[in-house]
């Protein structure tokens, strides 16, 4: 029977499968956005959290089977076809034939890659702190493709296409959501 996973069951999946903390802090930044997102939507907060931060669950262990392998890691701890749904459409059009349809897919698609750019725009600055970040940084180093070469920005655009906004209103949200839990998230710095 398919149960309603609760963000603590989801954190303990994240960290059995997942020891770099990297990859942990990417799941809680991740986690932070689509909760944000939620809220301004009027959404289920929980719900999408627990999304955001299982989306890749399976990547340390399996990269070469990534989001297939999440799948069957959900499907075994009885996860809602909703939710895996939901977290495997992320890798649309890379590891994935699953294309992001509802409105929480498409924002999870669109931040996922954004969340890597914004990351590494904080590691360069000199208070290394998302607090003092603003979306024209980040939009400096957009066209720097050699920089966080890793954060796909086609996908960005298309999933800033398929929400409806600009990259830079979502980059803005983005940093946004980020900022609200910067400790946790390992990016508050010397501020």
């Amino acid at each position: 029977m398919e149960k309603q996973p609760s963000r603590s069951e989801a954190f303990a999946l994240l960290c059995e499968y997942n020891k770099q903390e990297s990859l942990i802090r990417h799941g809680l930044a991740v986690e932070a956005v689509m909760r944000h997102f939620a809220e301004k939507s009027g959404e289920n907060i929980e719900k999408w959290g627990v999304i955001g931060l299982c989306h890749d669950l399976d990547y340390e262990q399996f990269p070469d089977q990534h989001c297939t392998m999440t799948r069957k890691i959900l499907e075994a701890n009885n996860w809602p076809e909703e939710y895996i749904h939901a977290i495997v459409s992320h890798g649309w059009g890379i590891c994935s034939d699953t294309e992001p349809i509802h409105y929480l897919e498409k924002v999870l698609f669109a931040t996922d890659e954004l969340t890597g750019l914004i990351t590494a725009s904080v590691y360069v600055r000199p208070s290394k702190s998302i607090l003092d970040l603003t979306t024209k940084s980040v939009m400096k180093k957009w066209n720097a493709r050699s920089f966080a070469a890793g954060a796909n920005r086609d996908v960005i655009t298309k999933g800033a296409d398929m929400m409806g906004v600009k990259v830079e209103e979502l980059a803005e949200e983005t940093i946004l959501a980020m900022q609200k839990r910067a400790e946790i998230i390992g990016l508050k710095g010397n501020l």
